[in-house]
């Protein structure tokens, strides 16, 4: 594949859409032999988890999305929310500019955050030679925007190595700082309409049958889509915004330009401005509130797939039981490994790059430990 092939291999890859497709192999494009996988998270988040700093976990996982984003100017790549973290894949030419944001993201993550996050960078071949993959699929929520979706075991393992130590991007020099221009967590937590949030993860067991994990997967999907609106967990008139916002310290920190408290100063005064707007339903522009959270609803991410079924579910009891249900007898048979984590709200980190785009980003995930706390549940039950 040649370099200009590869770096236009994403924008090629056709959008799906109905979530419930998700596991047809058909849909998956492998990565380019020269592409590099970046894998990121926060060391012991579940310690971070534990001391009730979940928004601060969340928006080192976003900013990771947001400065390889802002570094590549603004050029789709695929990429996926984590949590804790996330991964994604760039081309051969971004790989040295894709590092030097890793490096500053990492720096502000230990400064701004006081979080420790590891982050590496994995060439293909590296993958490849360990008979593993990274293929790539397409998934649009709506027509405003598409999500990657990954298969092929190839991220799990980037990330095992990472957690080993290899592949290392090491922290950009003290007082470096990425462009997190976008990023923000304005909105209020979500509480839950019928129940409570799940937090849900589901990855293959080591020698679980492709095709019964499949199985599963889609049965699973199935009784989620029965469910009013998918259980999603964002309302149909967007979260609730306040002023001065919930996460109003974290955005004065991903900010640039200035001494503390001007940036402050500065937040606090386009923060009021924003919640005027939004309060008042004020058009400025081609800027329409309505709209934007029309597709703040359609644009949000509250389930994926990396190898690993990830969803944040508004439902009831009975559905989380029926969940519950199925995962542990499919893992009863070696099919599956899970773990499922009970709260009573969600989360919302926002990217958005261009307000008058209507492709902003919007990262979901449980208010009280989330998929990290379902990924330390699935940890437990491996270990029981």
């Amino acid at each position: 594949m040649s370099t200009t092939s590869a770096a236009d291999f994403y924008a090629a890859i056709p959008v799906f859409r109905g979530f419930a497709r998700l596991m047809e192999p058909s849909l998956y494009r492998p990565l380019p032999d020269d592409w590099t996988v970046g894998v990121a998270d926060i060391v012991d988040s579940t310690k971070a988890i534990a001391d009730k700093r979940y928004k601060a976990v969340n928006m080192a996982g976003a900013a990771v999305i947001a400065a390889v984003t802002n570094g590549l100017g603004g050029r789709e790549f695929p990429f996926v929310f984590g949590g804790d973290g996330a991964s994604f894949a760039v081309a051969t030419g971004d790989v040295d500019r894709a590092r030097a944001t890793l490096a500053a993201t990492a720096t502000w993550v230990r400064e701004d955050l006081g979080l420790t996050m590891r982050v590496a960078l994995v060439p293909m071949a590296a993958i490849r030679a360990q008979g593993l993959d990274v293929r790539v699929a397409r998934y649009g929520p709506s027509a405003n925007l598409s999500y990657a979706m990954f298969s092929g075991g190839g991220l799990g393992w980037a990330e095992a190595a990472m957690k080993r130590g290899e592949f290392a991007v090491q922290p950009a020099s003290p007082g470096t700082q990425p462009d997190l221009s976008g990023l923000s967590c304005r909105f209020e937590e979500i509480p839950s309409a019928r129940g409570l949030i799940l937090s849900v993860l589901v990855l293959p067991a080591e020698s679980a049958d492709p095709s019964d994990y499949r199985k599963v997967i889609e049965e699973i999907i199935t009784l989620v889509e029965r469910s009013p609106d998918s259980g999603r967990p964002v309302p149909a008139g967007g979260p609730a915004l306040k002023w001065p916002p919930q996460g109003f310290g974290y955005e004065v920190r991903a900010s640039r330009g200035g001494p503390l408290v001007a940036r402050w100063v500065r937040v606090l005064a386009r923060t009021l401005f924003v919640y005027a707007v939004f309060r008042f339903g004020i058009r400025i522009g081609g800027f329409v509130p309505k709209l934007y959270k029309q597709q703040l609803v359609e644009n949000s991410d509250f389930r994926k797939y990396d190898d690993a079924l990830r969803m944040i579910l508004d439902c009831t009891e009975e559905l989380a039981q029926a969940l519950n249900n199925r995962l542990a007898d499919a893992a009863s048979r070696g099919i599956v490994r899970y773990g499922l984590h009970r709260q009573d709200a969600a989360m919302m980190t926002c990217f958005t790059p261009s307000a008058l785009r209507p492709d902003h980003v919007h990262f979901i995930d449980g208010a009280r430990g989330g998929y990290a706390s379902a990924a330390t549940a699935l940890k437990a039950a491996v270990t029981a």
